[in-house]
């Protein structure tokens, strides 16, 4: 993930998974495709709140300023273009997947941030035929990226259907 990557790192807790992998580790010695598999679950999960709007934990994303939304080509959050939500990849390597996307503007979606002009005294943009001026914009943190309790639960039975499978191989 290149330029201006965002990704998150997230430590297996759960001592059976836990346990699972390192069962992997030793049977399979490269568990890059577990990881890809795994990789490929986080990217649909994510994909999936695109379309529901809501965060991992499952709140709904911060509503669109209203004259902002009345501009729009489509009334969805984060995907006037898609560009965000198609960007979302992964990368499996032995030891971890990493989630994530390399759009410029995806961290400041994933966690909020505040607009300021970087030489002029304001802002300068036009809503719905108006032009505003302001000294800042806020965008509200609208998290695409993490692991859900569902996301979870995959995560394992991926874990643990590898194990199965390389179990029964030896």
């Amino acid at each position: 993930m290149a330029g201006a990557a965002l990704s998150i790192t997230v430590q297996v807790m759960d001592r059976q998974v836990q346990r699972g992998f390192e069962q992997l580790q030793r049977l399979m010695g490269d568990t890059r495709p577990v990881m890809a598999a795994i990789g490929v679950e986080l990217v649909a999960s994510t994909h999936m709140r695109f379309v529901t709007q809501t965060d991992p934990d499952g709140q709904a994303w911060a509503p669109l300023n209203p004259a902002y939304a009345a501009t729009k080509r489509n009334s969805r959050i984060l995907t006037e273009s898609g560009r965000l939500r198609d960007s979302i990849n992964s990368q499996p390597s032995s030891d971890e997947v990493r989630v994530g996307t390399n759009t410029i503007y995806g961290a400041a979606h994933q966690f909020g941030a505040e607009i300021k002009p970087k030489t002029a005294s304001h802002l300068y943009f036009r809503i719905g035929g108006h032009l505003v001026v302001t000294d800042s914009v806020t965008l509200p943190d609208r998290p695409f990226l993490g692991i859900s309790d569902e996301d979870e639960t995959s995560i394992a039975e991926i874990v643990f259907d590898f194990v199965d499978r390389y179990s029964i191989r030896r």
